[in-house]
């Protein structure tokens, strides 16, 4: 009886004041540290009176982005449809070019001294020859935002496929397993952290590369993205809205974050340490 008791005891859920105490100590310190930090930068500049068009205070980024609403979400849709692509784009060959390189050693030291060499150099230097290949537009902007997602996309997995376990390995090949079950069935599950890993970094690097892409590649009017609108701010002054596409910007990067996260909780998280929940 005892026993039982004690059993139920344990399936009992966590009690109100635990959870409030666990909700207090995740959301309570950052949301506090934001307040201050707002009415510090708002009371501040109007304290030292400092004019909008040098340094906005919250209020007058929050107008202007009210009074521009329809331009910036136009603006942010176009934005996150180029970076999404691109970095879908980055993952698949990403992915499948850590799968060749990892295929033969003779291949991945004939190829990675090259793979890294272009990893090198700078996105702002290759981007106007993407641009006279392909031409401004779209197509110029997703390339230039694959390439800044596809180096650690490929650099992740291939470490990943890289780090299987080599005792694991000859128990496949003790039962006679070909190279193909033997990569979708131990190396790639055992190289998805890594891929995840990837996945993190170049999805916010992806929506570096569509900015980039739009200040150099982008074409104006309605059908231009974060990047133009940031340059059509600066040039008109409009210091403002130049902050409010700028937040706008930063949200869209960690939107992308948070759902590569929660992909990598459902991938990982019944059996990687890195995604499961610790006991106290």
């Amino acid at each position: 009886m005892e026993a039982h008791m004690i059993t139920e005891q344990r399936k009992q859920p966590p009690a109100p004041n635990l959870k409030s105490r666990k909700l207090f100590k995740n959301w309570i310190p950052p949301l506090a540290v934001l307040v201050i930090f707002l009415c510090a930068w708002q009371f501040g500049l109007q304290i030292l009176d400092i004019p909008s068009y040098l340094l906005p205070k919250p209020t007058d980024v929050m107008e202007a982005a009210r009074l521009n609403m329809e331009n910036l979400q136009a603006a942010a849709l176009t934005t996150a449809i180029e970076s999404l692509i691109g970095f879908l784009l980055s993952v698949v060959f990403g992915i499948a070019g850590a799968i060749i390189l990892a295929s033969s050693r003779i291949v991945e030291k004939s190829f990675y001294p090259y793979v890294i060499i272009l990893q090198t150099i700078p996105i702002v230097a290759i981007a106007p020859i993407i641009v006279i290949w392909f031409g401004a537009g779209m197509n110029a902007i997703v390339i230039i935002t694959f390439l800044m997602g596809f180096f650690p996309m490929l650099s992740n997995t291939l470490i990943g496929l890289r780090a299987t376990d080599r005792n694991l390995r000859n128990l496949f090949k003790i039962y006679h397993a070909s190279r193909l079950q033997t990569l979708v069935r131990l190396r790639l599950p055992a190289a998805l952290p890594y891929i995840v890993g990837g996945l993190k970094i170049s999805c916010t690097l992806s929506v570096i590369g569509t900015i980039v892409g739009e200040y150099i590649a982008g074409i104006g009017g309605s059908q231009g993205g974060l990047g133009y609108a940031i340059t059509m701010a600066a040039t008109r002054l409009e210091t403002p809205y130049l902050f409010a596409c700028g937040l706008a910007v930063s949200l869209l990067g960690i939107v992308f974050y948070l759902l590569v996260s929660l992909l990598a909780k459902v991938l990982l998280s019944s059996w990687h340490e890195s995604e499961m929940k610790m006991e106290k």
